[in-house]
């Protein structure tokens, strides 16, 4: 049986562990056994993670420490793989350049914050997306700095919104994307700024299909 460790906490705003528990429930119906927790000590050994098959991160502008942060390269280098969403990936540890470069993206700006609907474009080449069509959402359109080694799967397109960004003209913009860090994978959707975003079908699929594509 795999072994997944959902991890969550930081700013509340982002529902964390109401979203840690939407996840749960997706990882039992795949056959995973969970470890769920809000202590950061869990990272302060590298064999206490080593075990995991997968890990779930999903705390917004919280905290890590050199050592925590490289005990978990390590265990993603050697095989977990890492699947998250939105600012509990992304914008999950300002602090920490380590873990931006593991994740591969850090979380700059919303414009027009969550009271715009825009459009989720899917590249249709792998299984990660096939089958499911480009869908319109109301939600926070994430503005992102990118590492240029990640493989794109879903895009969207600024400016929405008005703001100084406009001036620059049309940006697709990643809303999933994939990379590697070692022999373990890495999995990130824009997605998931409340636990509500994942009762809609697409955002709730495409997480699915993260987790177990990322998953050792």
């Amino acid at each position: 049986m795999k072994k997944a460790l959902i991890f969550y906490g930081g700013w509340p705003g982002h529902t964390p562990k109401e979203t840690s528990m939407v996840f749960a429930g997706m990882l039992k119906n795949e056959g995973f056994a969970l470890t769920i927790t809000d202590n950061m000590q869990i990272f302060d050994s590298c064999d206490n993670i080593l075990e995991f098959d997968l890990l779930v991160p999903n705390i917004t502008m919280g905290d890590i420490s050199n050592t925590q942060c490289e005990n978990i390269s390590k265990a993603v280098a050697a095989g977990a793989g890492m699947a998250g969403c939105h600012g509990g990936m992304c914008d999950a540890f300002r602090n920490s350049s380590l873990w931006q470069f593991i994740t591969g993206a850090q979380w700059v700006a919303h414009p027009g914050n969550s009271d715009i609907e825009y459009e989720v474009e899917l590249l249709r080449d792998d299984e990660l997306t096939f089958g499911i069509d480009n869908f319109k959402i109301k939600t926070e359109q994430y503005y992102l700095h990118i590492d240029p080694a990640v493989k794109v799967h879903a895009t969207t397109t600024f400016p929405v919104s008005d703001g100084e960004h406009a001036s620059n003209g049309i940006v697709k913009m990643p809303v999933i994307f994939t990379k590697k860090w070692g022999k373990g994978k890495i999995y990130y959707n824009s997605l998931g700024h409340t636990y509500e975003i994942f009762s809609l079908p697409q955002p709730r699929e495409l997480m699915r299909r993260g987790f177990l594509w990322a998953s050792r």
